[in-house]
């Protein structure tokens, strides 16, 4: 197991990149004031990881979030997504130049394809190592991809992905899928970890938050990070944002992980990677 220490630990990617392992996702919080303060609440409580997308409609609000808080930004691990109608080689690089306007940044940290589209994103890929080589992104990734999209992408690839964004979540697992990203210097990075809030329905998750004297989703927060897996939840809530990040002071026993793990039944809450239509 990785060593977590605190909010600002981080995991090293295969290019040396520091990527702080904990961080705020943004999906669904509003442009303007709600995700400006939920940035802002989030940096100024430690976090220095944040995941936004040009689909999320939200960069303009994240990077003033960024500018109003009292951390730097060289301070903080800053990732973006191109969305599939930009994909493609001279798309991929104006989608780039676009979501950097909005953030109000010359660089991103982490930047991703965000759904696998066949032939498509292999041009993609190529706008992303071109930027990559620029040194206008410190690393570059993928989300949603399962394991044939990987094989698939490598064929053409010069750059192995630095990071592979998935559903993530005790019913859907994928171990073969962890382990293959694992064994080519993949990070693993978990979207969704609440299950779409079906988390706080289980049993087995109430049961563990009364033995650890901790909220259901800091168990499962704290699970991710046990695995090895990047972790980003949503919040816009000053208070869930703070109490998200409050899972440095306990660890999961060996037989609880296991526990968590034997969970799994390959549900997904979101839409899946082999067959999406947007």
């Amino acid at each position: 197991m990785r060593k977590i220490t605190d909010l600002q630990g981080s995991f090293t990617l295969h290019n040396g990149v520091q990527m702080p392992y904990f961080g705020l996702g943004v999906y669904l919080s509003k442009d303007g004031t709600e995700v400006i303060n939920a940035v802002k609440d989030a940096l100024n409580h430690g976090y220095r990881h944040v995941d936004t997308a040009s689909i999320y409609n939200n960069e303009e609000g994240v990077g003033i979030g960024i500018k109003e808080s009292n951390v730097s930004r060289k301070d903080v691990f800053l990732v973006s997504k191109v969305w599939n109608t930009d994909q493609g080689y001279d798309s991929t690089l104006k989608a780039f130049e676009a979501s950097l306007k909005r953030l109000d940044t010359n660089y991103l940290d982490l930047y991703l394809i965000h759904w696998p589209k066949g032939e498509l994103s292999k041009e993609t890929w190529k706008a992303l190592e071109q930027l990559y080589r620029e040194k206008r992104v410190r690393a570059i990734g993928v989300s949603n991809f399962l394991q044939h999209h990987l094989e698939d992408l490598l064929t053409s690839a010069e750059i192995v992905p630095m990071v592979n964004q998935m559903e993530f979540h005790p019913y859907l697992v994928q171990q073969d899928l962890v382990d293959f990203c694992h064994a080519r210097g993949i990070q693993y990075e978990a979207w969704s970890p609440m299950m779409q809030g079906n988390i706080f329905d289980l049993e087995i998750m109430k049961d563990l938050a009364s033995k650890y004297n901790k909220t259901v989703a800091q168990i499962v927060l704290r699970w991710d990070l046990q695995k090895g897996v990047v972790t980003i939840p949503k919040s816009s809530k000053k208070e869930r944002i703070i109490s998200n990040a409050a899972i440095f002071d306990f660890e999961l026993s060996p037989e609880d992980m296991q526990g968590l793990d034997s969970l799994d039944r390959g549900k997904r809450f979101g839409p899946d990677p082999d067959n999406f239509d947007f």
